[in-house]
């Protein structure tokens, strides 16, 4: 079993399942730096794109809605499609207790990568001894019947005991030479879970008590759970699952900032290419541009064939579409089709004219400039540092005053923003321009909505501005 180390010479720094940052990204100019860190931090940790897992709460996602809505219209094709029909359950089954829970298990465990993440730390007690106990679970499972929680009850109690097996003989620490282990939980049933566990001294100062980082899975992978205990994130979260290598070896600067352009006015846009990798990472890579505004129309990094219909919706999106596909993307209408394939004769086979012109000329040039301090050679955490570092201030520049137009009556009070002095304060007739064609997106709409209801002190300013 492999031992991870807890030091690592790379600049990314080895972290336990946190949300810590790994290291501080260049800064930009002090009146840039200033603007960056009060409008715009408080938004790395929530906006970004997650993957929920069972029992997690998921907040409302009008986006994912209205494509919900829009696949369901095309299921009757897959419907067309079958050969045969399962057949229907009786109206009434009675299992006995032993099924019910055999079930149960089946459809809430089996078909996960893992059950548990949780982390334990040896808790002094009113005795003066130390217990181990859960600080922190994924995920907290809600809506369980009585039996499921008095299981995970049982389960949560026995890793704990696996995890510090030496019992309450523990005392703060200074030094503590890290390890993994697994272990294995046997139910009644013959069933069994894999413990996987990392244990080591937590960062800080002093004498403080070691805490073990486990995770419980149905699958025996020991040798790939020993690997991923220990975990690596980029400089900024929300760059966990981006790849600008493939964006910028398929297009030149100049063509990203049209498509960047074309985006940011949420307009209807269609990539296609070979390889379906390629479409996956340009798309996502392309969404992360908008940062720290988020897109909130359909978005299919892949299209099935059997939705290919969806290139017809009138409503913005962004669609990745195979090029053996691309001949049945015929809507005549307004949109921009991007072809990222090799050996492709014209990189915009379809276009409305005025990507070129969408931004303002100025701040365009100061992107471009920014940008050529990347090369071929530049390495994924390079370009996870440049490229935000060309586009976030764009935003800035165009917007990053919107905290000042945010009137509210009092400081708990709900803030109203004043679009038309907020757009007449511009004193860029170019960038005037583009600023009221963004404010009509609904990107800009739901973040500026969402500063209306946060506090004063969080709107950017800590001030209050009243009417």
């Amino acid at each position: 079993m492999v031992l991870m180390s807890d030091t690592m010479t790379s600049p990314r720094k080895t972290w336990m399942f946190s949300s810590m940052r790994s290291k501080t990204r260049p800064s930009l100019d002090e009146g840039e730096n200033n603007f960056r860190r009060r409008l715009f931090s408080s938004f790395r940790s929530d906006r970004r794109e997650r993957v929920f897992l069972p029992g997690e709460e998921q907040p409302d996602m009008g986006a994912m809605k209205r494509f919900s809505t829009l696949f369901s219209s095309f299921r009757g094709k897959i419907s067309k499609d079958r050969t045969g029909k399962e057949p229907d359950l009786p109206a009434s089954t009675e299992l006995s207790t032993v099924e019910e829970k055999a079930k149960e298990q089946r459809y809430a465990s089996g078909q996960f990568f893992f059950e548990y993440l949780v982390v334990v730390r040896p808790k002094k007690t009113k005795d003066g001894i130390y217990e181990p106990q859960i600080i922190y679970q994924f995920p907290k499972r809600d809506g369980m019947v009585r039996f499921q929680k008095e299981e995970e009850e049982k389960t949560l109690k026995a890793l704990t005991l696996f995890c510090f097996p030496e019992g309450v003989n523990w005392a703060p620490l200074t030094e503590y030479p890290s390890e993994t282990f697994s272990f294995v939980l046997t139910d009644v049933d013959g069933t069994r879970k894999n413990g996987y566990c990392r244990r080591l001294l937590p960062d800080g100062k002093g004498a403080r008590l070691p805490e073990a980082y486990c995770i419980i899975s149905n699958l025996a992978c020991f040798g790939l759970f020993s690997k991923i205990i220990s975990l690596t994130r980029p400089t900024d979260s929300w760059l966990e699952h981006v790849d600008f290598r493939t964006l910028f070896k398929c297009l030149s600067d100049e063509e990203v900032l049209q498509v960047f352009a074309a985006t940011v006015l949420e307009r209807r846009i269609i990539f296609i290419a070979d390889e379906l990798g390629t479409l996956s990472q340009v798309i996502h890579a392309v969404t992360v541009l908008l940062y720290p505004f988020i897109w909130q129309h359909t978005l299919i990094s892949i299209v099935p064939e059997i939705l290919i219909d969806v290139v017809m919706a009138p409503t913005p999106y962004l669609l990745g579409v195979q090029k053996s596909l691309a001949d049945q993307v015929t809507d005549p209408t307004e949109l921009l089709v991007v072809d990222l394939s090799e050996g492709r004769k014209e990189t915009f086979i379809k276009c409305m004219g005025d990507e070129d012109t969408i931004l303002p000329h100025k701040l365009k040039d100061e992107i471009k400039q920014a940008l050529s301090a990347k090369n071929e050679k530049s390495s994924l955490e390079e370009l996870n540092r440049v490229v935000p570092e060309a586009f976030l201030p764009f935003f800035i520049k165009t917007v990053g005053h919107f905290a000042k137009y945010i009137v509210r009556n009092g400081k708990e009070q709900r803030g109203e923003f004043q679009r038309t002095n907020f757009c007449k304060a511009i004193e860029s007739k170019s960038t005037r321009r583009f600023v009221k064609k963004f404010v009509q997106t609904q990107m800009f709409d739901l973040f500026i909505q969402e500063m209306e209801q946060r506090p004063a002190s969080q709107d950017g300013t800590g001030e209050t501005r009243t009417l």
